[in-house]
């Protein structure tokens, strides 16, 4: 048995008990993926999920863009032999991931070689590293590849922290949602908030605002402190928004740039 893993999170300037062989049944899988997922795939997903459930943690849902990217990775394994996350020539994991259409916050992968799902959970979670991925609070998907070869499986894990996916528009229409919450009004032409987000210096527009800030981040369900401070002060009336693709941002993670003017 053998068994490597590794972990991948982005960093943001700005801002197991024993297990029955035959497995119990995949949890929280989607009924159109279920005819797709091959048996030893969902017996791995339905050992993590269970295994999370008895440590207390929440369910990972199948993400079908982890499960193409591990299968991808699981081949290549099988051609070379001598298990590894990255062979001569082959994008690293969050290039992986992101080519195959998954969006994340951070990423983090089990491989292994061995006779079977059970053995491979097994030894998964006897190892520290392992079961630190696959028991980590912070991931929510999950896709696992499984490809035989001989008498034995080849087995790779895609864990993530998943990422909405959201346009321009929608990223914009979000925040200004939570910025009349705060009793600001919205300007219509969000064009000075797009161009101070696509830059990297100071605010170059006829109409200077009050206050301004640039902020990146996966997670944008909530406005960040400093805006939220300076919102609720009731010195300013209006805000423009503005979002743009973000910068200085290495591999594939989803990260959403926004601008915001407030008058």
């Amino acid at each position: 048995m053998v068994t490597i893993r590794k972990t991948v999170l982005l960093c943001l300037a700005l801002a197991v008990p024993a297990l029955l062989a035959q497995g119990p049944r995949a949890p929280n899988l989607q009924s159109e993926n279920a005819q797709a997922l091959p048996p030893q795939a969902e017996q791995l997903f339905a050992f993590a999920n269970q295994t999370r459930a008895d440590h207390g943690l929440g369910t990972l849902t199948w993400d079908p863009a982890l499960a193409a990217a591990a299968l991808k990775h699981c081949q290549r394994m099988v051609v070379e032999g001598p298990i590894s996350h990255r062979y001569g020539g082959e994008p690293d994991l969050t290039s992986r991931a992101g080519q195959a259409g998954a969006h994340f916050s951070l990423i983090e992968e089990n491989i292994a070689v061995g006779a079977n799902p059970a053995k491979i959970h097994q030894a998964w979670m006897n190892s520290p590293g392992h079961r630190e991925n696959l028991l980590s609070p912070d991931i929510d998907r999950v896709g696992i590849a499984v490809v035989q070869s001989g008498e034995v499986i080849f087995a790779v894990a895609d864990y993530s922290r998943g990422v909405q996916v959201m346009t321009q528009a929608e990223v914009e229409a979000h925040f200004a949602d939570m910025l009349r919450a705060k009793g600001l009004t919205i300007l219509k032409d969000p064009s000075p908030a797009r161009a101070y987000c696509a830059s990297s210096g100071r605010f170059t527009g006829s109409n200077a605002p009050g206050f301004l800030m640039r902020w990146q981040n996966p997670d944008i369900s909530q406005l960040p402190e400093g805006l939220t401070a300076r919102a609720a002060s009731g010195q300013y009336k209006q805000a423009a928004v503005g979002s743009c693709p973000a910068q200085d941002v290495e591999g594939a993670f989803t990260i959403y740039r926004v601008a915001v003017l407030l008058y």
